[in-house]
């Protein structure tokens, strides 16, 4: 893409717009715009150098070439409600959020007919909230997924294959809105929930005083943006409660396996663990 002249515009400066912004910035391209209510979030991005112009007024996008969204599924889905009107036609539009089948669904019927959504899920968010935690950096070992629909043009998904390779995403794949929630649901959602639970499960204030690491790795995604999952958690229910249940019953196995003292059968359940979990270290 022509660096020079392609407007970007960044609605949500915080970790992620932030990290969107930042890479972006140092990929080379001349013109991102930021949008955000919090006008030290601006100042914070124009003062790094990561946006040229920044405001809490949506028309500053208005010559955008690419907006990306980088809100909570529903304030999201209610910008474009209220705003998609500032957006130049043939703009093309993607987002950050962490669930999709509800977000294309609402985002499609809303959204005019000469603008393309191109949803987008990378894979780096951060526990804590802010642009001041922003850091393109993480990209680097991070996953970011495509989320195309039968209607996605070719053009709209290399666009955004060529912005991922561009922020230095590690890998990047392709898979349908469907697809993609089931796998979040485990990958992510699930995670979240384990960790949170973990967290609750025993009200000992004295724990930190001796734990290792184990505990603090477990429990890391503990320290949990609150406005934002109860949201993801709602919309991809069906997944995620199927593979609570799923969870449970393999925690209940397990008990069992300790119940009866079977000393064969925790070995395989660990042999087990082990060699799928070699498949998710970083070369």
């Amino acid at each position: 893409m022509d660096h020079s002249n392609t407007r970007i515009g960044i609605i949500g400066l915080g970790v992620l717009g932030g990290s969107y912004a930042e890479a972006l910035h140092y990929a080379g391209y001349e013109h991102i715009i930021g949008v955000d209510i919090d006008e030290a979030s601006i100042e914070t991005a124009k003062s790094l150098g990561w946006i040229e112009e920044g405001s809490s007024d949506p028309k500053i996008l208005s010559d955008c070439d690419i907006v990306i969204s980088c809100l909570y599924p529903g304030v999201f889905v209610q910008w474009i409600k209220d705003n998609q009107s500032v957006l130049k036609s043939g703009a093309l539009l993607s987002d950050v959020t962490g669930v999709k089948r509800v977000v294309v669904e609402k985002i499609s019927q809303e959204l005019r007919p000469d603008i393309e959504f191109i949803a987008c899920h990378p894979m780096a968010g951060k526990e804590f909230k802010g642009i001041k935690y922003a850091d393109a950096g993480r990209f680097q070992a991070a996953n970011f997924i495509i989320v195309p629909t039968e209607h996605s043009s070719e053009q709209a998904i290399e666009t955004m294959r060529t912005l991922a390779e561009e922020m230095h995403f590690k890998t990047i794949t392709c898979l349908t809105p469907e697809e993609h929630d089931k796998m979040i649901s485990y990958l992510s959602q699930l995670t979240h929930v384990i960790a949170v639970s973990l967290m609750n499960a025993n009200d000992n204030d004295s724990l930190a005083l001796y734990t290792g690491d184990s505990f603090r790795d477990l429990t890391r995604i503990a320290k949990i943006n609150e406005e934002m999952w109860p949201e993801l958690f709602i919309l991809n229910k069906d997944y995620l409660i199927h593979d609570i249940d799923q969870f449970v019953q393999e925690l209940h196995d397990f008990r069992d396996l300790v119940q009866t003292e079977d000393v064969e059968g925790m070995k395989k359940k660990m042999i087990s663990s082990t060699t799928r979990r070699a498949l998710f270290d970083r070369k």
